[in-house]
């Protein structure tokens, strides 16, 4: 797929003014409105724990605990801040630990059991879809 150009780029976005704007100085301002949706979905079971300790998942953990190993379940979801809801049904669903949530941006990082992380993230995607009107997305598996 060839590349577009920034200024092709712009003479799309602003077609008639085009040839006004291209000797001026322009700001581009990035807006989001995110609607209601689970925008990612993935569930992965890593054999290296340079994963787990990159995402801090080694952190806060009890002594003789280790978390290596386990399966981890990232949600993504928006508004951000419905990842709270998303957290406390996968913590409800399923036998999993909240390993991150973030509701800056809508992200949340689970670990537990492949079979309990399944569960955690398709009740996750459940309950978002029937119960609060959400737009889902499906589940990948690495």
């Amino acid at each position: 797929m060839p590349r577009i150009t920034k200024e092709e780029l712009l003479e799309k976005m602003f077609h008639d003014n085009y040839e006004q704007l291209k000797s001026k100085k322009l700001r581009m301002t990035r807006v989001r409105v995110p609607g209601k949706e689970v925008c990612m979905a993935h569930i992965l079971t890593p054999t290296d724990p340079r994963i787990y300790h990159n995402l801090g998942l080694h952190i806060g953990v009890h002594e003789g605990e280790d978390h290596t190993g386990e399966s981890i379940g990232l949600v993504r979801v928006t508004p951000w801040e419905s990842v709270v809801i998303a957290a406390d049904v996968a913590a409800k669903a399923a036998d999993i630990q909240i390993g991150f949530m973030d509701r800056f941006c809508g992200s949340l990082i689970i670990t537990g059991a492949l079979a309990d992380v399944e569960i955690a993230v398709q009740e996750v995607i459940r309950f978002m879809v029937e119960v609060m009107g959400f737009r889902p997305c499906e589940i990948h598996k690495s």
